[in-house]
């Protein structure tokens, strides 16, 4: 099968390349580079640099025709998109309006949607959250994912054009930006190997539902192996506290970096856990790799950088 992969540079979209190449499948990436790296494209695949929002797009779909989208490229920065909510919403919703004209001009199979858990559920009404939770989201961010989705129902009923939309958790692993807003686990690793003391944001009661990235590119290949329309969250249903993830890191790192503690953050969210159960039932998808393992091979990575 041909593949296209929007934003296939990047954090998440690199390790879905990678996979689905190992699995036989031809990959072209498009990546416009301004989050991903050039260092992360695959060399057996295609690559375009180019923008979602390029119309040239539209040729790259006439010449490689691919049979299936998996769309991950984006204004990824929460605090961005409360900044500047213009241009999150053009590169968020207008590019992948853009990107879903052409899927349905140049007929696609399938179209598989990075979308967000946490983000879209808001504080939690119970733990945790599956995909009939209300949502309540919070930042221009989260409103294009939700957004989009809607665009995504849309172009299946009328178009008759296929989806599934991923509803990650908070993604960690190797390749992860360490100099962004959400990579945590990344953020800290970088810090701490540098010998320097990472702020802890609050008193670090704050949960999170960490997922190892290559679990999350597992959920990518079974997507594209099942016929499954509709909105499915892919985490662990377990919730760790930032705390918990310092003091790992640490002890992987073998550190003595004390604990520091910085003012909370304005409206952070206090709990986020996502629920497996429709992964598991509809996809045959379960998280595999344990949180102390996942951030041993994250910082044996920024070790080794």
């Amino acid at each position: 099968m041909k593949i296209m992969i929007t934003g296939g540079a990047g954090f998440i979209g690199s390790h879905i390349a990678d996979l689905l190449i190992d699995r036989g499948h031809d990959m072209v990436i498009v990546d416009d580079l301004s989050n991903g790296k050039r260092e992360n494209i695959n060399p057996r695949a295609a690559f375009y640099h180019i923008s979602i929002l390029d119309r040239r797009l539209a040729d790259i779909f006439k010449k490689e025709k691919p049979d299936a989208v998996i769309h991950h490229a984006a204004q990824i920065s929460v605090r961005d998109s409360v900044k500047d909510p213009l241009h999150d919403m053009d590169i968020n919703i207008r590019g992948s309006l853009q990107l879903l004209e052409h899927c349905k001009d140049y007929p696609v199979k399938k179209i598989i949607f990075s979308s967000t858990g946490g983000a879209l559920y808001g504080e939690q009404d119970y733990f945790p959250a599956d995909e009939n939770h209300p949502m309540r989201p919070l930042s221009p961010y989260a409103i294009a994912k939700l957004s989009v989705e809607k665009y995504l129902f849309f172009y299946y009923t009328t178009h008759r054009l296929p989806y599934t939309a991923l509803r990650y958790a908070n993604v960690y692993g190797p390749r992860q930006d360490p100099f962004g807003e959400a990579g945590v686990v990344a953020i800290f690793s970088q810090r701490m190997l540098k010998g320097d003391s990472p702020v802890i944001n609050g008193d670090g009661n704050q949960t999170r539902d960490f997922v190892y990235v290559g679990d999350v590119a597992r959920a990518n290949l079974l997507a594209l192996q099942h016929e499954v329309t509709g909105e499915i969250n892919i985490g662990t249903g377990v919730e760790t506290t930032i705390n918990t993830i310092f003091h790992e890191i640490r002890s992987l790192v073998a550190s003595a970096t004390p604990e520091v503690h910085g003012p909370a953050m304005p409206g952070e969210q206090l709990r986020s856990v996502i629920s497996c159960q429709k992964a598991r039932a509809v996809l045959g998808w379960e998280p595999t790799i344990p949180l102390t393992e996942g951030l041993r091979h994250t910082v044996e990575y920024f070790k080794q950088r």
